[in-house]
């Protein structure tokens, strides 16, 4: 059985045993007297899960080794960006070729055109684009532009969507902040969260009542179209076409965060799958092929607002870098071949499926579900419709999960609040592999 890589499948162990991880402790050790937690990013600091974290050497296609040597089938994939797998061997010659004309220009290229024109042809809503460096880059911008172009200071945003670190968007705001049981960010001033409404996840007539209790003040609704910053959370018949006629009916914008979701759950996004077009939308993750890269776009009407078009000022040294640009157009190329996403939703949806499986046979209460190359899972009894919901999920379970499959050899999200993502590289036998270890793991929680 070929593992996507053009090798012979060798079967991860999946027999629990101890793992030799001291490699791994001394390199975290350090960390933690050079940076803050020891980490650049707080959910990888392992505290909802218990342990520390595993230091990752190299990654290849569906698998990560840490420096000691131990192999994982890895289900994080960079948080949702490597949708090819890890180091596909054609976006790899691509950056190659690209590097040897220079890391970056900080002057146009030929390359944005591109890529822009990639993102425009796929993503419904998106007649202009604008690339930044991150997904929370983008989100900041998309936030003043949706404030500068209705000439209104409120926004809505929903409890459990994080949308990136900006002050504004720091208001129940799910992923790492859950992950680590803050309510909200110290520092963040009060006036400026006055300025942030929030309301349920799948709550139309919430939306209803703060359009009310705020006549011409919400300059739009942003929100994750499927919720991937509270574990995995899917809109509920009606949900997105209703925040769309809301948004109409009040002169708002509606705002679509497919930083996670876009090019990944469908090639133009939640929008394209759903049937639901917003004004604007954020991206990131897959259109930079795993380098540093986000974008917002929309109706060129809105996007004219955008320095130098318009007067609302927003600059990037490093946006539009070469590089990212390179791997993002390589990444789409592969993406758009036929039969792609019915194969990534045919992996997903069969690794899911077992999961549910085995968690019942071993008696442990579990609901989840997934969309094409996305998924997830939550140890308590469904449905769970928005974060509030998600926060009966057992987390102390889901630690001994974690580390009964770190164990076994399979890498999942150190947190019970996030997504879980599958690429083109995971075969069968990973499939297979993955869900012998939750069999096992399952077994192992009583």
């Amino acid at each position: 059985m070929a593992n996507g890589l053009g090798k012979p499948f060798v079967p991860v162990p999946v027999t629990a045993n101890e793992l030799n991880t001291s490699k791994s402790q001394a390199v975290f050790k350090s960390a933690q007297e050079l940076m803050p937690g020891g980490v650049s990013s707080p959910v990888r600091a392992f505290r909802s899960v218990g342990g520390q974290p595993i230091v990752f050497d190299r990654v290849k296609g569906p698998y990560a080794w840490d420096v000691d040597g131990n192999r994982f089938i890895d289900y994080v994939g960079s948080w949702g960006p490597a949708i090819c797998g890890h180091a596909h061997p054609e976006v790899i010659t691509a950056l190659h070729e690209t590097l040897e004309k220079g890391t970056s220009f900080g002057a146009p290229c030929e390359l944005e055109n591109q890529l822009a024109e990639m993102v425009i042809e796929a993503v419904p809503s998106v007649e202009m684009v604008r690339f930044v460096n991150s997904g929370t880059e983008a989100c900041m911008a998309v936030l003043r532009l949706m404030r500068a172009f209705t000439g209104r200071d409120k926004v809505i945003k929903f409890e459990g969507c994080y949308h990136g670190h900006a002050d504004m968007f720091l208001v129940k705001a799910g992923s790492g902040v859950a992950t680590l049981g803050l309510p909200d960010s110290p520092g963040v001033p009060r006036s400026t969260t006055a300025n942030t409404l929030t309301a349920p996840y799948n709550d139309l007539e919430a939306v209803k009542e703060l359009f009310a209790e705020n006549p011409d003040a919400i300059s739009g609704v942003i929100l994750e179209p499927v919720v991937g910053n509270a574990g995995f959370i899917t809109p509920e018949p009606g949900f997105l076409e209703g925040l769309r006629e809301l948004t109409k009916e009040n002169g708002a914008l509606l705002v679509f965060d497919e930083v996670m979701t876009g090019f990944r759950i469908a090639y133009g996004g939640a929008q394209a799958r759903f049937g639901v077009t917003p004004d604007l939308t954020t991206l990131g993750k897959v259109i930079g092929g795993g380098l540093p890269v986000g974008a917002y776009g929309g109706k060129a009407e809105i996007m004219s607002m955008v320095a130098p078009a318009g007067p609302m000022y927003q600059a990037g040294t490093l946006s539009g870098n070469p590089l990212a640009m390179t791997a993002g157009i390589k990444t789409l190329e592969l993406l758009r071949q036929e039969g792609t996403y019915d194969r990534l939703s045919a992996t997903t949806q069969r690794l899911m499926e077992g999961i549910l499986q085995a968690a019942k046979e071993a008696g442990v209460p579990i609901t989840g579900s997934s969309i094409s190359a996305m998924f997830g899972f939550y140890l308590c009894e469904g449905p769970v419709r928005n974060f509030e919901e998600a926060k009966s999920t057992d987390v102390e379970a889901f630690g001994k999960l974690h580390r009964a499959m770190l164990e076994r050899g399979v890498y999942l999200a150190p947190s019970a609040f996030e997504a879980g993502f599958t690429s083109l590289a995971h075969s069968e036998a990973d499939i297979d592999a993955t869900l012998q270890a939750f069999r096992e793991s399952f077994a192992s929680l009583k």
